[in-house]
Order: structure tokens, then C-alpha cells, then sequence
């Protein structure tokens, strides 16, 4: 992988991501743009706990323009995009309408390709391994900053999603704060922790789903299961089978697995609901530890945490969304349709080879 790094006309970042060693970057941003001002603030709830990002600079971002307008695509001749080149591998820039910027922490865009009309399950083995290769490296670096406390990998796809770009792309929001989800995982973790004598409880979840009927896919270095108590009508866990807490911690080994794994994974989620109702919207989500003290969850340490990757479609039937209405929205009770096992079937069933 070669890295090059430039900046944008309005001083925002960007970086390429090439799979061969000799690739030249040294294209320049044409367009006549005004540097980038932001207005994103972070506000704690007293009641809940949380914090919430007020981010009113977003109401003026691109909303699904037409695809020879589309600003994640390559430039070629006089019409730019957010990439000055003519082409690339996998590109990672500051987002131009960021929810979290400064001292708020940092918002990235992830390209995963230069074709506007594929998915992140059309890619290569290859490829899929440079944009692993790239969630890295922007964990790694994003993890330097003073502002921010934990990093966020993730994609979402479809329109259903609320995706505003249909270029196959991801994103990475750099918190100042050890987000809510993860809060939760860390008190559970604590907890067992201290009521087994020291058992980690991700080792004991992974043990348990290894033993059940919920298991989708596993290899030598991963495992994917629908988890027992899934939220979703088509939830999957992606574990890799070594603890470890964050991307940083992967080895080669399974660091080489991973593209095989995923893309299978991505083209069975295609497959659900039969080739009319594909391509199937998905959130995908990585879950590492974060970065910044953890004192607050006694006797956890960062390396307790386990890495992993949560992938699940809101879309819980054919021609049918699931959608967060009083029990989920009101109460954060979700109610899933669809028993873990039978999805887990079902996945098994829609093998995509």
C-alpha cells in the first residue's frame, strides 16, 4: 500500500490509497473554494448521560445529485469533484460538512472505489484488503489527536439508510467522547468481570455462539453469527477469533482472511430477499475500544474490549422496512420480528458461490 497525502482548495485533507508502490498523486483541487466553516458543537444530556452533536451547518450538504455530478467520483477534465485526480484505488478526505470537527472531534469520508456504480461487495480481494488497510491506518492516526477519544469505522449503504451519495463509500467520525453503545458494552464487561473472578465477557460470548445454531460463517482467524438477543431482523457479529481491541491488533493473518470473509458476508446480505429487492440497504459498523481513559469502568482495561464488526439491514422483509417507532424510538426496547435462528438459517442458506 502507498499512502499520499495532499490537500484540498479549501485546506481540508485527503489522502490515496494505492495498491502499487510507483502511483504518482501530485494532481491539484481547481475549484475555486472557500475554506471550510463549521459550527459543530457537543452537548452532554444531564438526564441521559449522552452527548448529542448540533451540527446545523449540515442542512446545506449535497443531497443525491445525479451521477455525472457526483463529487466522490474522479475528476476528468473541467468537471471536479472532491478528488482532484483522474483516478483512484481508495481515497480518505475531512468531510466538507463534518458533524464533529476541531475540538469536537473529526469526520472522514471513505472511498472505497472509483466506480460510481459498484458496492463494496463488487470489489477484489485486493481491494477490500487496501480499504482494511486504510480503516487502519485512519484509526491509527485519529487516535493521535488530542480531541479525540475513540474512532468509528463504518458504512452505510441505500437510499432506505438515508445515504445522500450512492457512490460506494464509508465514513469515520473520531468522537471527544467514549460513545454511548460502547459505554454500555464497557459497564456489562466490568460487571462480569467482577462477578466471575475475572472472565472476560466477550471471550464468553464468543464461546457460547461458537457452540449454537446461530453461527453463519466461520473460517480459521473469524467468525459471523446472528447474536442470540439480535436487534435487527438480519443482524450479523464479524469477531475475529483472537481478541483483540481495536484494527491496530489484527495480524497478518487475519488481516489476510479478512477481505474473503467480508465480501462473502456482504454478497449473502444481497441475496436475503431474492434478486428483485437487491441490493440490500446495510449499516456496517466496527466496534473497537476506545482511546481515552477508562477509569470510570473498573478493572476494564483497553485490551478486555474485543474488536468487532456489526452488520444488519433495516429492510425485514420483501418490500418491508423495520422501523424504530415508539418501543425502539421511545424507550430504546426493540422488538425483532424474526427469531436470530431463522435468520441465521437463512444466511446460511443464501450462500453466495
Amino acid at each position: 500500500m502507498k499512502k499520499t497525502s495532499t490537500r484540498l482548495a479549501d485546506g481540508r485533507e485527503l489522502i490515496y490509497y494505492d495498491l502499487r508502490d510507483d502511483t504518482v498523486r501530485d494532481a491539484v483541487d481547481r475549484r475555486p473554494l472557500e475554506r471550510t466553516v463549521t459550527t459543530s458543537e457537543v452537548r452532554r444530556d444531564p438526564l441521559l448521560g449522552d452527548s448529542v452533536a448540533i451540527a446545523s451547518h449540515r442542512q446545506g450538504r449535497i443531497y443525491h445529485p445525479p451521477a455525472d455530478e457526483c463529487p466522490l467520483c474522479p475528476s476528468q477534465g473541467e468537471r471536479l469533484s472532491e478528488i482532484p485526480d483522474s483516478s483512484y484505488d481508495a481515497v480518505v478526505f475531512e468531510n466538507r460538512f463534518p458533524s464533529l470537527a476541531g475540538d469536537s472531534g473529526r469526520c472522514e469520508v471513505v472511498c472505497f472505489t472509483s466506480d460510481h456504480n459498484a458496492s463494496f461487495a463488487d470489489l477484489t480481494e485486493e481491494q477490500a484488503r487496501l480499504v482494511l488497510d486504510a480503516w487502519t491506518d485512519r484509526t491509527s492516526e485519529l487516535s493521535h489527536l488530542p480531541s479525540v477519544e475513540q474512532v468509528f469505522c463504518f458504512e452505510n449503504r441505500g437510499a432506505e439508510i438515508g445515504v445522500t451519495l450512492g457512490h460506494p463509500h464509508g465514513q469515520i467520525y473520531a468522537y471527544p467522547f467514549t460513545t454511548p453503545r460502547t459505554a454500555l458494552m464497557l459497564r456489562s464487561l466490568a460487571a462480569h468481570k467482577e462477578a466471575t473472578g475475572g472472565e472476560n465477557l466477550f471471550d464468553a460470548v464468543l464461546e457460547r455462539e461458537l457452540a449454537d445454531e446461530r453461527v453463519v460463517l466461520e473460517t480459521e482467524h473469524w467468525v459471523a453469527f446472528v447474536p442470540y438477543a439480535a436487534h435487527w431482523p438480519y443482524e450479523v457479529h464479524l469477531y475475529p477469533k483472537r481478541r483483540v481491541p481495536d484494527l491496530l491488533g489484527l495480524d497478518e493473518d487475519a488481516r489476510t482472511e479478512f477481505p474473503k470473509v467480508y465480501l462473502e458476508l456482504l454478497r449473502r446480505f444481497d441475496r436475503i430477499f431474492g434478486e428483485s429487492e437487491s441490493p440490500t440497504p446495510y449499516i456496517a459498523a466496527w466496534h473497537q475500544a476506545p482511546f481515552g481513559q477508562l477509569e470510570e469502568f473498573e478493572g476494564v482495561h483497553r485490551d478486555d474490549f474485543a474488536l468487532h464488526l456489526e452488520l444488519f439491514t433495516i429492510r425485514r422483509t420483501s418490500g418491508k422496512l423495520k422501523f424504530l417507532a415508539g418501543s425502539e424510538s421511545g424507550m430504546n426496547v426493540f422488538i425483532n420480528d424474526i427469531r436470530p435462528e431463522a435468520a441465521a438459517q437463512r444466511l446460511r442458506e443464501v450462500a453466495s458461490s
